[in-house]
């Protein structure tokens, strides 16, 4: 078995309920007794992955958290921060002036708050559903929610990403756009069809996983990294055996090795098993 089983969240480790299914929970708990280690690597914060770390015991084996899509790394043992990289408050600000020419909902977080401009501007259509954004959000990283009218005036201290929420089809026509001005100085992608974000230069979960288990003494063979979307290219590129999800856009399947049934069917089991 592969010693480092790295996985997304929201549509790869959880199923469509926003739950660890019972099988893939039990095999999870199985490798780790044999020695895996388990990292959770999502464009979540550190507070929206911390319940899904404790139901599978991951503080007990030093179990990491690559959160905000790369930028920041804990140990779930120690609580310690491994690595932490944000955008430059210049940058944070410079984005946050320029979405104001976009019909999107930027979104960023500080402690415990998110902020907002309008907490009451938060519907976006995904997957034939309307969906409260901000609130999803907001839940999802255990937030409270704040209103700001000038984001980029306010967000004066650095930032893990910057997340911007908006209707499919309207993200797809600008994000182009959206990104052009910071092209050389950032890093921005699409983390679902509704979600655009930006995160510092050269940041990916590919980076970060780099720059943590390199010096845990891991390497790249050593390595299985599931995933669903296109934020997980990097990594599923990187680890010497990558698995895009049954669920998973195209371009990830395309540079995986392998495709496993979805993350309503224990896909990660599935491959875990047969390891």
């Amino acid at each position: 078995m592969k010693k480092v089983i790295i996985m997304d969240v929201d549509g790869t480790l959880l199923n469509s309920y926003k739950k660890i299914p019972e099988k893939t929970k039990a095999e999870l708990l199985r490798v780790q007794k044999e020695g895996a280690l388990l990292v959770l690597a999502s464009g979540r914060p550190v507070s929206g992955l911390a319940d899904f770390a404790k139901e599978l015991e991951m503080e007990k084996n030093q179990g990491l958290l690559v959160a905000f899509n790369g930028s920041k790394v804990v140990n779930c043992q120690t609580g310690e921060t491994m690595f932490d990289e944000t955008i430059p408050v210049e940058e944070g600000q410079a984005v946050l002036e320029h979405m104001k020419k976009f019909d999107v909902r930027p979104m960023i977080n500080k402690g415990e708050y998110m902020y907002v401009n309008d907490v009451f501007n938060n519907k976006v259509h995904i997957y034939g559903d309307e969906v409260n954004i901000i609130q999803y959000e907001s839940r999802g990283g255990k937030f409270k929610l704040c209103e700001i009218d000038d984001l980029a005036k306010f967000a004066d201290f650095p930032l893990n990403k910057i997340l911007t929420a908006g209707e499919p089809e309207y993200l797809g026509a600008h994000y182009k756009e959206m990104m052009q001005p910071f092209v050389n100085k950032l890093s921005a992608m699409f983390t679902s069809p509704v979600y655009f974000e930006f995160t510092a230069k050269g940041i990916d979960k590919a980076k970060a996983l780099d720059c943590v288990l390199k010096t845990l003494g891991y390497e790249k063979d050593d390595m299985i990294a599931f995933g669903d979307g296109e934020n997980d290219c990097s990594m599923v590129a990187y680890a010497g055996l990558g698995v895009a999800m049954a669920n998973a856009v195209d371009v990830l399947k395309n540079v995986a090795d392998k495709t496993t049934l979805s993350n309503d069917e224990d896909g990660i089991a599935q491959i875990l098993k047969k390891l």
